[in-house]
């Protein structure tokens, strides 16, 4: 773990990601833990507003979207988020966040989908309210494991009282593979998240492709918890 923990990416390393294609992280279809696990997350309600920090395009949000909920997406790239809308034949509108230098969001015409095009560090409750629901998928895995904390001071400031947190994780052998996607082991989701929220693993499954042969690995497994808030006044 400790090489992992050396490894940073900057914020424009995931941008030329997005602008070379390098994006093998992207799914083309709903993906299967959060589809057979959504009843966790919704727990009967309608209209629940849901997070996706690094959302790049992930077809999960037209689907929640279509579901009747309402979507706010955070993503550093401006292609991947043109794309989203592109991808799923989307009109949308672009504005300024006054709030955030720099930053843009770009909303359905609907009103359903909103996405900014920001640093997630910059981005708060402020901005635009707390959620309902969390679906964290390539995200945590994403962060540089050194700002892990920073990460979840975030994430944890944008939960309401009754949301419902799926966190997708990856274990795997970190001395073979220096990320990203980053090794994160169950030890440091109750670090990050244990004083302040109720942990249960949901699902668990062997995600070893041909591709992860040619990272390196030999291994490669695919979890998702479930966290929601122990006391609304910790948050």
């Amino acid at each position: 773990m400790s090489a992992q923990m050396k490894r940073v990416m900057d914020l424009s390393e995931w941008e030329h990601r997005w602008e070379n294609g390098r994006i093998g992280f992207h799914h083309l279809h709903v993906h299967k833990m959060l589809e057979s696990n959504i009843d966790k997350i919704l727990c009967g309600r309608k209209g629940v507003r849901v997070f996706f920090p690094l959302c790049g395009k992930a077809v999960d949000m037209k689907w929640l979207a279509d579901m009747g909920h309402s979507v706010v997406g955070v993503e550093i790239s401006e292609k991947a988020i043109k794309q989203f809308f592109e991808d799923q034949n989307l009109s949308y509108s672009e504005e300024l966040v006054p709030d955030i230098p720099g930053a843009k969001v770009f909303k359905s015409t609907d009103g359903k989908i909103s996405l900014y095009e920001c640093d997630l560090f910059k981005f708060s409750s402020a901005i635009a309210g707390r959620f309902g629901g969390i679906w964290d998928r390539g995200a945590l895995v994403a962060i540089n494991p050194c700002d892990r904390q920073r990460y979840a001071a975030i994430i944890l400031s944008l939960l309401d009282k009754d949301c419902r947190y799926l966190l997708d994780t990856l274990q795997y052998n970190p001395e073979l593979y220096k990320g990203p996607p980053f090794f994160v082991p169950d030890e440091d989701v109750k670090k990050l998240y244990g004083k302040t929220c109720d942990i249960q693993l949901l699902d668990s499954a062997d995600a070893f492709a041909a591709k992860h042969r040619e990272w390196g690995l030999d291994y490669l497994i695919e979890k998702v918890h479930l966290l929601t808030p122990k006391d609304p006044v910790l948050l």
